[in-house]
């Protein structure tokens, strides 16, 4: 009896004689965070897996977890052949034939495609240039990846770029290939050239991880799904058997029969002054990749962009203040349009903007909570104008006694301050403008309950006084609480617009999954 084809043999009678990697009972915590608690996943070969979960559900722990980045606290970790391993570095999980490829690429652009693909694996002082061009090309043409071995890196696409990162991991004998958010930069024709390398890796055993926000994506190439939320497992799922919408609802903790309407708690908003039109976009676009939008909000009203993490919500309201570049279309602020291409555009337009992440875009750590609140009036009026100490102090206690900022001084770094203190000063800093619009992202993330409660009732209060907020938040009781209309996202375009009857949490999740595919 002869030898059958490899692809013959690939015959396996039951799961685990497909089981790649099995990882159990991983626990993993730090100070004060239990980021995985008893959680398992099992891929298989030739499967392509993804890790559903939102921001701060335990995904990119169980990643590093698998590569060494971090040391389990408890569990252990499979691989077919070799039983339980150990992996203490990144080093380790390479040698185990596990590889990652991150969103950002860690190429070096000026060297060539084949350089790339095999710099630090190169043994002796000397190069066999020849030979690594030839392995180089042999490799592309087998994964069907069009680039030349010879062409600088920095001449492909970032979907060519993205392809070479993952030759080169499939190269160093990878079984289990991690792809974390790969096609974040990618355009549509892009990425069916990566997910067309995906399905080559995968007829060819190779077992994938594919770590992504796009609903849409996940539905086309992957095999499972497992979802992680607040640090456990919540399952693992066959993609036939998982419709979109209850997807959401696992992700988001909220079970569809179980939902009930809390809007009853809300407070309403003035709306003596409801039919005016204080800001609205057409055909809005930036190039943080979302796809033109219109846009409007009322005078007086909260509303919000609503989707999970990475639907485009926060690039959205970036296009608004100008914080991304503007690619295209129109703005008008009173039905009068203007130009906003910079966020001081915005801000002499009556703009204000409360940034995602205060660490990095709002609070600067070594100036004083004084300096941090004057800081945006102060560039409205130019620095060639400042404010005297006198003038500075009045600003400062005003916010500080109007917010109820736990400071020792205005003279406090507020790098010293706890988080949603700080998150209070950069919301003082944007009042202090007194704009007739205001742009919330995430203000209440990671701060206490307390202070959560004081910021929702402020952005009431804001409002029944005429202001116009745009109120973004992961969290869709808070969004219900809050919002009297919203704007739904998904893959980076509106999908949707809810308000009155229709906003209930049952309303958002099917709007947010949209259409059912052909998978379910």
């Amino acid at each position: 009896m002869g030898t059958a084809p490899l692809f013959k043999r690939k015959r396996w009678k039951t799961v685990e004689d497909k089981r790649l990697l099995e990882m159990h009972g991983i626990c993993k915590s730090f100070p004060g965070v239990r980021a995985l608690s008893n959680v398992d996943f099992f891929l298989n070969e030739g499967e392509i897996h993804a890790l559903m979960g939102e921001n701060g559900a335990g995904k990119s722990t169980l990643i590093k977890v698998l590569t060494g980045v971090y040391s389990k606290d408890e569990g252990s970790i499979q691989l077919k052949g070799k039983g339980e391993v150990q992996i203490h570095s990144p080093q380790d999980a390479q040698k185990n034939g596990i590889s990652t490829v991150y969103q950002e690429i860690t190429l070096c652009p000026n060297l060539t495609v084949a350089e790339n693909m095999y710099i630090g694996r190169t043994e002796g002082a000397i190069t066999n240039w020849k030979k690594m061009n030839e392995d180089a090309g042999k490799l592309l043409e087998l994964l069907d990846i069009p680039a030349s071995p010879t062409q600088q890196l920095e001449s492909c696409s970032i979907a060519v770029q993205q392809m070479v990162a993952i030759a080169r991991a499939v190269d160093m004998e990878c079984k289990v290939l991690i792809l974390d958010e790969p096609t974040s930069s990618l355009d549509e024709q892009e990425v069916q050239k990566l997910f067309g390398l995906m399905r080559n890796l995968k007829s060819r055993g190779v077992g994938i991880i594919f770590v992504t926000h796009f609903l849409d994506q996940v539905y086309e190439v992957c095999d499972k799904i497992t979802v992680l939320r607040d640090g456990q497992l919540v399952g693992e799922y066959e993609i036939k058997a998982l419709p979109r919408v209850q997807l959401v609802a696992k992700m988001l903790g909220k079970e569809m029969d179980d939902l009930s309407d809390i809007k009853g708690d809300a407070t309403t908003y003035h709306e003596k002054d409801a039919d005016e039109v204080v800001f609205e976009a057409e055909g809005l676009q930036s190039n943080a990749g979302i796809k033109p939008f219109d846009f409007y909000i009322k005078k007086g009203e909260v509303n919000g962009f609503t989707g999970l993490l990475g639907s485009g919500r926060s690039e959205s309201v970036r296009a608004i203040f100008g914080a991304d570049r503007v690619l295209g279309g129109k703005v008008k602020v009173h039905g009068k349009e203007v130009k906003i291409q910079k966020p001081l555009d915005a801000m002499k337009n009556g703009i204000a903007y409360l940034p995602e992440d205060r660490k990095v875009d709002g609070i600067i750590g070594d100036l004083s909570v004084r300096e941090n609140i004057i800081l945006a009036l102060q560039v409205l009026t130019g620095f060639f104008k400042p404010f005297s100490k006198a003038q500075q102090y009045k600003f400062a206690d005003e916010y500080i006694k109007k917010l109820n900022i736990k400071t020792a001084s205005a003279d406090t770094p507020i790098k010293s301050l706890s988080g949603g203190n700080q998150q209070k000063v950069i919301l003082a800093r944007w009042l202090l403008m007194h704009p007739e619009y205001l742009i919330l992202d995430e203000p209440t993330r990671g701060i206490d309950v307390g202070t959560k409660v004081d910021i929702q009732k402020l952005v009431l209060e804001l409002a029944s006084e005429g202001m116009s907020v745009t109120f973004i938040s992961s969290e869709t009781d808070e969004m219900l609480r809050t919002c009297s209309r919203l704007v739904v996202m998904r893959d980076r375009k509106v999908v949707g617009e809810l308000s009155g009857e229709d906003l209930t949490q049952n309303k958002i999740m099917s709007t947010i999954a949209g259409g059912e595919s052909k998978h379910e």
